[in-house]
């Protein structure tokens, strides 16, 4: 460092209010660079190494997509269709007996529509065992709690007879309401409302909203990203659910995409072109969920688990 620079940095500490005398801070030693550029190199490299053996599945089977049935059951893995083709995914969308397009409005229906109830039935209730005080409460979360424990096989029979009594057996309905007391998403809400500071509602109630004021205007503004992770789960859980629908759907038309892939399967077991091609369809809808609400599902999960 120059004497003028000198100068000018003992000017600039006294008008900061620090040591004009004080050591003036040097560059990092040339090795310590390296080493952490060489560790930063390192780590990108094992993420992209990560990241490339859980795509590759993904890209293999939209590259099988595009083959035809005799390549795609080829011994040897290709990775490069030769020709690209359609032929798969005419097939698919334009079978008679197996409505590939059918199924998927019926499993947009029904993911969306029970993503709804599960946000209208555990917001209140999760905002209700985090914010407000009543007797029992402690209680009412800890059996809330315990449902997780409770194997989804042991409420088949019972769903099944709640739903035939309703005559809802074929029909979305069936795979729409059961599971949209959402006990998972009760907990996780819960969870995100305890880390709110409790200073907004204060200043909410002096301004002279009441409780569902406060909850609307408020806490659910702030919960976006919350709500935006609980949808996304619950749309989730509901699109890949299998076993449900096998049980209450029943006639071609009334089948989500999973059960009826399943069916599809059966009929196609050495067709592997038009399996990929219909794992595909099934794939693109929640991979571009995903893709828009990435960043509200990373902030939720975060922010829900900071406190107990």
């Amino acid at each position: 460092m120059t004497e003028t620079q000198l100068t000018q940095h003992r000017h600039t500490a006294a008008s900061k209010g620090r040591r004009p005398d004080a050591p003036v801070a040097t560059d990092a030693p040339p090795g310590a660079t390296a080493r952490r550029r060489l560790r930063r190199s390192l780590l990108h490299l094992i993420l992209a190494v990560v990241a490339a053996l859980y795509l590759s599945p993904l890209v293999y089977m939209l590259v099988t997509s595009f083959k035809s049935s005799e390549d795609a059951g080829a011994t040897t893995p290709d990775w490069v269709p030769s020709p690209a083709t359609l032929h798969a995914y005419e097939t698919v969308l334009g079978a008679t007996d197996s409505p590939v397009l059918r199924w998927l409005l019926n499993s947009v229906l029904a993911a969306t529509a029970h993503m709804l109830l599960v946000l209208v039935t555990a917001t209140p209730a999760a905002y209700a065992l985090a914010r407000m005080r009543f007797r029992g409460r402690t209680l009412i979360f800890t059996a809330v709690v315990a449902t997780l424990f409770v194997p989804p096989m042991v409420l088949l029979i019972p769903n099944f007879l709640i739903v035939n009594e309703l005559a809802w057996v074929d029909s979305l309905p069936a795979v729409i309401v059961p599971g949209a007391a959402s006990a998972f998403g009760v907990f996780f809400l819960r969870q995100f409302f305890l880390t709110l500071p409790g200073e907004l509602e204060e200043a909410a109630e002096i301004d002279g909203c009441n409780r569902w004021q406060i909850f609307i205007k408020v806490v659910l503004p702030l919960a976006k990203p919350a709500l935006a992770t609980l949808g996304l789960l619950s749309f989730l859980a509901n699109w890949n659910d299998f076993l449900w629908p096998l049980y209450v759907l029943i006639s071609a038309d009334s089948l989500t995409l999973p059960a009826g892939l399943a069916n599809f399967q059966s009929a196609n077991n050495i067709h592997y072109d038009l399996l990929m091609a219909g794992a595909v369809i099934a794939s693109v809808p929640v991979l571009l969920l995903y893709v828009v609400a990435q960043r509200w599902v990373i902030e939720g999960v975060s922010r829900s688990g900071l406190k107990g």
